[in-house]
């Protein structure tokens, strides 16, 4: 291959950030555009970002934002504004005999050399990042977008203008009082009160001779609202009537969605009808962007575990993968890593099921099975969008493993979830879907298995005497057990002692004697073994350290742990 001599392709082939199916495509793609290899390299979508470190280490150039750059300065007229975009260079100006240059890959000394030819100057490169070079390129070409957004300010003007169907989108006010019947009244206050409450589900449970309200709060339900069990159908009745469903059917589960409005703040609803012996239960997930607070230093990280992920989600490809049982923070885990990624340069693409933050910026996907949407379909579709970053909602099956590796391992960041109880548990699930170990060690980067434990009221927690003996029977050091532990009292500002809730983390970062255990087949015990010895804590020992810290009790512990 007339490439492989090339400084730029041994560095990047070294770091395994190219193959030499791309050199080969790169290849064809210089010899068509007549472009240079860096240019070839953004056209393929392969890891500007990377291309740009291992350029600016080859190069030992500084740095420099082209940002910065006055962009109506016109430069020397030396080349076509052709010429600079296939081989991403732009002069910037000549100074005392010398001519500055934008450069995306100073190794191209052919271009480097045509310049000083034609400027009949020294030319001093100055390194720039290549996605900079092509957004001002498509600037440059005179496409004026003030005046295409104006077109869409116009389209917006015009469509105000226009008559519009009222019932197009239904937006349930809660605070209305325009319908004024007991059962719009109570629907409205449930849902309004569990807003207002931070819940995070709601069952309307109809049995024999009652009829109950239960909200999960801070991931435990409690019982708060007991309407007269008569009431169950009108109850079911109203809720279908919001959700869109049909109301006389009984028979068979249904699912919609309510939109509702609480003071101008606009919240969703998922909702879950299901017949029982005594009626429908309805369950209701509410689903509020506003409320997620997607900040990874309150998450509950240790110093080194954030390290750890904040060093995963940096690699230009391979797969993240986050575990846990259903209600244990998964989602927002994955929506933080998207929102630190989210950047104006980068295309992310996700399919969920469903949307539950909308996120500006990333392109969500709602699935649906019943229209042959599932994960694997959206996952064939985003590979031919161009992206960047894929997140699929959960690997279920082997063919949605199967496409998700292959996209890990030709130049995206994947992320997703899987319902395992540990880090190590994950990588034997794979084995078992039948996912073959050279893929999983070769692409698997970081996995974060997690739990959702309350957090102990900070205005009223106590001080509580528990034996050393036991604590170090349930995994506490010597010193552990030693220290000072809190329980819960419960006070007029939290709920029952606890007030929020804090992750409980494992995150394991796949080093190359993991890789070697994987692809032997090696068992989640010794892959758990293994993680210990390199300081990996499991979600036992995390918890342990919330409880010494204060942060949770021993009743969390082990409510939300295994040994």
């Amino acid at each position: 291959m007339r490439l492989m001599h090339n400084g730029l392709v041994k560095a990047l082939m070294e770091k395994g950030l190219v193959t030499e199916a791309h050199l080969d495509r790169a290849d064809t793609i210089m010899q068509a555009d007549k472009c240079s290899l860096m240019r070839a390299l953004i056209t393929l979508n392969i890891a500007p970002q990377a291309l740009f470190e291992v350029t600016q280490s080859l190069s030992n150039l500084p740095r420099f934002d082209f940002r910065a750059f006055d962009l109506r300065t016109k430069p020397p007229e030396l080349l076509s504004t052709e010429e600079m975009e296939k081989n991403l260079v732009f002069p910037l100006r000549m100074k005392n005999g010398t001519l500055y240059v934008a450069v995306a890959d100073p190794t191209d000394s052919r271009m480097l050399e045509t310049l000083r030819f034609k400027s009949r100057a020294i030319i001093e490169p100055i390194l720039v990042a290549p996605m900079q070079l092509v957004a001002h390129f498509e600037s440059y070409g005179g496409v004026n977008r003030e005046k295409l957004q104006s077109i869409f300010t116009q389209m917006e003007t015009q469509k105000k203008e226009e008559t519009t169907d009222p019932d197009a989108s239904v937006t349930y006010n809660l605070m209305s009082d325009k319908d004024n019947s007991p059962i719009v009244r109570f629907i409205n206050g449930v849902l309004a009160d569990a807003i207002t409450r931070g819940v995070s589900d709601l069952h309307f449970e109809p049995y024999e001779h009652s009829y109950r309200v239960r909200f999960r709060i801070d991931g435990v339900l409690q019982e708060v609202y007991t309407p007269p069990d008569s009431f169950r159908d009108q109850i079911a009745a109203r809720i279908k009537v919001m959700s869109q469903l049909d109301i006389t059917e009984k028979r068979v589960p249904q699912d919609g969605r309510i939109k509702v409005d609480l003071k101008g703040r606009i919240i969703d609803f998922r909702v879950s009808i299901c017949p029982t012996l005594w009626g429908e239960k309805i369950v209701m997930r509410i689903l509020d962007s506003s409320a997620a607070n997607l900040n990874i230093e309150i998450l509950g990280f240790s110093d080194i575990q954030k390290k750890n992920i904040l060093e995963a989600i940096q690699k230009p490809q391979g797969m993240i993968l986050v575990t846990g049982p259903t209600g244990s923070g998964k989602t927002v885990t994955l929506y933080t890593c998207l929102g630190i990624l989210n950047q104006p340069t980068t295309n992310i693409s996700t399919a969920e099921d469903p949307v539950e933050i909308n996120l500006e910026g990333i392109n969500q996907v709602p699935v649906n099975p019943k229209v042959g949407l599932n994960f694997a379909a959206a996952l064939k579709s985003f590979l031919r969008q161009d992206p960047d970053i894929i997140m699929v909602g959960e690997i279920r099956d082997l063919e949605t493993a199967d496409i998700a590796i292959k996209a890990a391992q030709t130049g995206h960041l994947v992320l997703s979830t899987l319902h395992t109880n540990s880090a190590p548990e994950t990588l034997t699930r794979l084995i078992n879907m039948g996912v073959e170990t050279f893929n999983i060690a070769s692409t698997v980067h970081l996995i974060i298995a997690q739990r959702l434990a309350r957090r102990l009221c900070s205005y009223c927690k106590e001080p509580v005497r528990i034996e050393s003996k036991v604590l170090e029977t349930l995994g506490f050091s010597a010193m552990q057990a030693a220290g000072q532990i809190y329980g819960p009292v419960g006070c007029e500002m939290c709920n029952k002692g606890y007030k929020g809730r804090v992750g409980i983390y494992e995150v394991m970062p796949i080093s190359d004697t993991m890789e070697r255990m994987i692809l032997d087949k090696a068992s989640a015990v010794d892959i758990a073994e293994q993680a210990r010895l390199e300081g990996v804590d499991s979600i036992r020992q995390s918890a342990i350290k919330k409880v010494v810290e204060g942060v949770t009790s021993i009743d969390e512990l082990l409510r939300v742990t295994t040994d």
